[in-house]
C-alpha cells in the first residue's frame, strides 16, 4: 500500500519525516510512504529545502493521504487552485491529517459532523471552519483520523500501519524506535491513543 504524506511549503519537519520513517520501516511488508509535494521542491519553516518524491496528484492514486502542517496551511486552504488537486475519496482511502492539516480536510468538507484534534494555534482557525476541537492528541472515525501536536505524528502514523498491517506491525516499529528503557511505555501509549478507533486490516 502506498501512503502520499502531504507536504507543502513552510512545512512542519516532525509532521513529514516522522510520519513517513515510521511507515517506511513497513516497507518488506508492503507499506510505503512518499513525501508528496505540490512543487518539485518545497521549504520548511526552518528552510530545509527537500524534493518531493511524488507530485500532489499521487494523491489520487495512494491507498493512504496523510496532510501535513506548516506555517503556510491557510494560504493552502485559501487556494482553491492547489486545492482542488487533492482529490479524495474517504470510501476507499485512509485519510489523516496532523494539526493545521486539519484545516485542509476542513476545506475539503471530510471533517462534516466529526470532532478533530489540532495544535493550539491552529484550533481557533479549525474552530472558525465549524469543527468541534478535542483537547487530545488523536482521534478517528471510519476512515478519517487527526493528530495534534507535533509528536502525536507518531500517533498518525501508528493508526496507518494498525489499519493496514494490524496492531502486532505498528508494535514492533514502535518497540523498535521507543526511547531505550521506555519502549513498553511507549508502544502502550501510542496504541492506547489509537486503539479505540483502529479496526483489523483491510
Amino acid at each position: 500500500m502506498r501512503v502520499a504524506v502531504v507536504t507543502f511549503d513552510g512545512f512542519n519537519e516532525l509532521d513529514s519525516f516522522i510520519a513517513s520513517a515510521l511507515i517506511n520501516r513497513c516497507r518488506a511488508d508492503g507499506l510505503e510512504a512518499f513525501v508528496t509535494t505540490p512543487t518539485p521542491v518545497v521549504t520548511s519553516m526552518s528552510g530545509v529545502r527537500v524534493s518531493g518524491q511524488r507530485p500532489m496528484e499521487f494523491v489520487t492514486e495512494a491507498e493512504v493521504v496523510l496532510i501535513g502542517s506548516g506555517v503556510r496551511t491557510r494560504d493552502v486552504v485559501a487556494d482553491d487552485r492547489l486545492v482542488s488537486r487533492l482529490r479524495l475519496d474517504p470510501a476507499r482511502q485512509l485519510i489523516g491529517a496532523q494539526c493545521s492539516g486539519a484545516l485542509v480536510l476542513a476545506r475539503l468538507g471530510l471533517l462534516a459532523g466529526m470532532p478533530a484534534c489540532t495544535d493550539n494555534k491552529s484550533r481557533p482557525f479549525v474552530e472558525a471552519r465549524g469543527v468541534t476541537v478535542l483537547d487530545a492528541p488523536f482521534h478517528a472515525e471510519g476512515n478519517i483520523a487527526t493528530a495534534g501536536g507535533c509528536l502525536a505524528s507518531q500517533y498518525l502514523a501508528t493508526w496507518v500501519i494498525t489499519r493496514t498491517l494490524g496492531e502486532a506491525a505498528a508494535r514492533d516499529v514502535l518497540d523498535y524506535v521507543a526511547p531505550v528503557g521506555e519502549n513498553r511505555e511507549t508502544v502502550d501509549r501510542a496504541l492506547r491513543a489509537v486503539r479505540r478507533d483502529a479496526v483489523a486490516p483491510r
